[in-house]
């Protein structure tokens, strides 16, 4: 199963167990919660929507580091104007924990519900006669 998650404005694909780089973010607690925007099963079936609103991804926070070095140069040509600069993003690590569908019952229950059972049809004619 895994899960689409967005966070820091960009959207990551996440399965159970995975450590991501997500941006800096204050959090009290060692653990966060993440509502996806698209999630798909173990059957292969996608959720998205109310359904996937419903579900559920936890994870843990790991530690902070700096991300990769990113070179920044201008350049102007004929006027003798060049800049150079570096930047390194501060980047929060996350240890996904479990990605749980939320809401109903399981599909198994929900085909036995459908489906009525002998005792009720039973129970159903001793009420009609």
């Amino acid at each position: 199963m895994y899960a689409v998650i967005k966070a820091g404005g960009k959207q990551h694909r996440v399965h159970s167990g995975d450590v991501i780089e997500i941006e800096l973010t204050h959090a009290d607690s060692d653990s966060m919660q993440f509502h996806p925007i698209l999630v798909v099963d173990d059957d292969g079936k996608a959720h998205h929507g109310k359904e996937a609103a419903r579900a559920v991804v936890t994870a843990k926070l790991v530690g902070e580091q700096k991300g990769n070095k990113i070179k920044v140069f201008k350049y102007r040509h004929k006027t003798g104007y060049s800049r150079r600069q570096g930047h390194r993003q501060l980047m929060t690590l996350i240890e996904i924990g479990e990605i749980k569908l939320g809401g109903g019952r399981s599909r198994a229950k929900k085909a036995q519900a459908e489906t009525p059972s002998d005792s009720d049809s039973e129970a159903e004619r001793a009420s009609a006669e």
